[in-house]
């Protein structure tokens, strides 16, 4: 799931060097910060955040594949 989040996520930005994505386990499901660049941020959040959510759709069908819950956190 992490490797899907950073491939879409490379995929978007300008400066993939600059992205990474930090896995926490939170009260038995996984959460994933995902963190850019400043200047990315806008590209990986979307207009309306619908770049955030398609993501979400796929970490979640992921997750539900592999029997897990996991969410996905842009600070």
């Amino acid at each position: 799931m992490q490797e899907l989040i950073e491939y879409v996520a490379k995929s978007l930005v300008d400066d993939p060097t600059q992205v990474e994505v930090q896995q926490h386990l939170e009260r038995g499901r996984i959460r994933f910060e995902l963190i850019v660049a400043d200047e990315d941020k806008g590209r990986v959040i979307g207009r309306g955040g619908r770049v955030a959510n398609a993501m979400r759709a796929l970490l979640r069908v992921s997750a539900t594949q592999q029997g897990t819950r996991a969410t996905l956190d842009i600070p």
